[in-house]
């Protein structure tokens, strides 16, 4: 085999392979929808759920030093009183939902720029929920609360707890103009309050005081607590993270649902990934497009922890503060954030830099290629800003990056015209020498150096596309932008596969289109996928044929495996390969037009039918 022919192959092999391990471990899976779950039953005394968001150990020392967190009955509130509790209702330009008075928990909310479908009656993407939901809109049980834990020396019933009812001490509704005051007095001479306020996107402030109207000192600690019940029913991949994010100072650690189920099993029960953070850092629940983060204010240290309670099936994330000694007519102080919204670039950034929420922007999941995907991101925000539609956008970032690379793929493009011309020289010494592999191989070289061509630069633009791809797509499938977004015509959602299919004619035949995923989706190909193939088989025609009818027909099949192989990715993603093929194909086409050699792309095809019109030749 010549050394045309072996970089070819190879470089085909190599995308192949990088393809296959894609789906492999790569590839979004289908959703997997578990069994209904019912909260648990079992109450203790007091008439609560065992284990669900339970506060954290009281401890006189730094609740580090255990690594674990209580699961006390007592700390949970249970459906029903939950159902029955008042509320205080949150309305904001972009969340709606409502805060239960019942441990003061933040288990109701809605984005309201967000709808779960495309349907014109779809809900509102609900991030936080305290119940299971309904049958057409179901949830998880997701919610966050901050409090006080009572140390050595006070007794549980002195401190809120999840059963707490608080009185609403000022406001009726928390707005960006009109915070709420909690108020709850122990009877025994401690008084709480807690001052919450909320900004016009998606951050709320969480000002706790107690007064200490005793004779004695009292030691309580300060926590914040995100709990989860399940792990939510969604779509994962493992090229994006879903789980616990946190920052301790300047560590980013990323802890999967797994991970933490992992570690319960190995480790017993509660047992918990336990950090100190001392000056900065976060600690909260990630999804593709959604957050919920508790933020403590800069330069205050804390506890943060991570765990999953088995019995009860909770992932917890959890800031824990030093204790504090409140002397008598004292006040203890204790300041924190929440974030709980949408992943969005600019509304992240901006409380990484005014707000002072150390890396911030580094909650969205950048993956690996982070020096590529970060500038690509900002290029195609600033793109699509520009233009207004992300589909544009996309073709936009297409043709820059294709503008960046051309210098180097220009080389590679000359080098392929020069060995389209070569063609006849090679069928010429397969014929004199093709028997000896020895000196066919001699002359092979012989007339790549006496012709000034180097085969092996025909690899170069499928090596550099390939960390492009992987980036482009990081981008794609982490940028909230392309949720819901439209491009043309039938595409209006260019974060899903192509909606229209083979199988109906693309809408003309009055059936839907089988479901991607399903055993009938793998063949349904929509319009994207269909122009990816023909893009494909076009470029490939630009580029020298193997000379072993073998490996010609595996080169003939790649477009149309590719086409199958890509038909289920998002649109967005599609609709850059498709524009990237294009973009090639005019660059090389008129590069080897320019060099005397103007493909003739249909002429194999003419030459098959002319042999079948010709028929058989006549004996004799």
């Amino acid at each position: 085999m010549d050394d045309q022919n072996k970089n070819l192959i190879l470089a085909t092999v190599l995308s192949t392979a990088v393809m296959l391990v894609w789906f492999a471990f790569f590839a979004p899976k289908q959703p997997e929808t578990p069994p209904e779950e019912q909260l648990a039953s079992q109450t203790s005394a007091g008439g609560t759920e065992s284990g669900a968001g339970a506060a954290p150990a009281s401890t006189t020392t730094s609740p580090a030093t255990t690594g674990t967190l209580a699961t006390n009955p007592a700390d949970t509130a249970s459906a029903t009183a939950l159902a029955k509790a008042p509320r205080v209702r949150i309305e904001t330009p972009r969340l709606s939902g409502s805060v239960s008075l019942l441990g003061g928990r933040f288990d109701d909310l809605s984005l309201k720029d967000y709808k779960v479908s495309l349907a014109p009656d779809a809900p509102l993407v609900p991030l936080l929920a305290h119940d299971m939901g309904t049958a057409t809109a179901p949830t998880l049980p997701y919610y966050a609360v901050q409090g006080w834990a009572p140390a050595a020396g006070l007794a549980a019933s002195d401190a809120p707890g999840a059963e707490t009812l608080w009185q609403l001490e000022s406001g009726e509704v928390l707005t960006p103009q009109t915070p709420v005051t909690l108020k709850w007095d122990n009877g025994a001479g401690l008084v709480y309050h807690r001052t919450i306020s909320v900004d016009d996107q998606y951050l709320f402030q969480i000002s706790d005081r107690v007064e200490n109207g005793t004779a004695t000192a009292v030691n309580l600690m300060p926590y914040g607590l995100i709990v989860r019940k399940g792990i939510p029913q969604a779509s994962r991949t493992y090229v994006l993270h879903e789980g616990i994010v946190r920052q301790s100072d300047t560590n980013l650690e990323e802890i999967t649902y797994k991970n933490l189920t992992k570690m319960d099993a190995l480790a017993g029960e509660g047992q918990a990934e336990v950090t100190e953070v001392t000056q900065k850092g976060w600690i909260g629940f990630t999804d593709r497009y959604w957050m919920t983060t508790i933020a403590p204010l800069d330069g205050q240290a804390f506890t943060s922890v991570a765990k999953y309670v088995s019995g009860a099936d909770l992932y917890q994330a959890e800031t824990r503060f030093p204790v504090q000694t409140v002397q008598p007519g004292g006040t203890g102080k204790s300041d924190t954030r929440l974030f709980a919204g949408a992943k969005e670039w600019e509304v992240i950034r901006s409380y990484q830099d005014k707000a002072g929420i150390y890396n911030f922007v580094d909650s969205i999941d950048w993956g690996w290629f982070f020096f590529l995907t970060k500038p690509m991101f900002r290029l195609l925000h600033w793109l699509h800003g520009a233009i207004g539609n992300m589909g544009w956008a996309i073709i936009g970032l297409t043709i820059l990056i294709k503008s960046l690379v051309f210098p180097l793929a220009r080389k590679s493009y000359i080098s392929m015209a020069r060995m389209k011309e070569l063609q006849p020289e090679m069928e010429k010494l397969k014929e004199r020498f093709g028997d000896d592999r020895a000196k066919m191989q001699q002359e092979t070289m012989a007339l790549y150096k006496r012709e000034k061509v180097n085969p092996a630069s025909g690899c170069l633009p499928i090596l550099i596309q390939i960390p492009i791809f992987f980036s482009l797509y990081k981008v794609i499938y982490v940028t909230i932008e392309l949720y819901h977004a439209k491009w043309i015509g039938w595409i209006h959602d260019l974060s899903m596969p192509d909606p229209s299919s083979i199988l109906n004619l693309f809408g003309a035949l009055p059936w839907d289109a089988p479901v991607h995923g399903s055993p009938l989706g793998i063949i349904s190909l929509g319009v994207l996928p269909i122009l990816l193939g023909i893009s494909m088989w076009f470029q490939q025609k630009l580029n020298p044929a193997p000379t072993d009818p073998a490996q010609a027909a595996i080169f003939a099949w790649m477009p149309w495996i590719f086409m199958f192989m890509l038909g289920s990715f998002a649109s967005g993603l599609v609709l850059y390969w498709i524009a990237n093929n294009t973009i090639t194909f005019i660059q090389q086409y008129t590069i080897m037009s320019m060099h005397g050699k103007r493909p003739d792309l249909f002429g194999n095809i003419r030459q098959g039918f002319k042999r079948k019109s010709a028929g058989p030749k006549a004996k004799g």
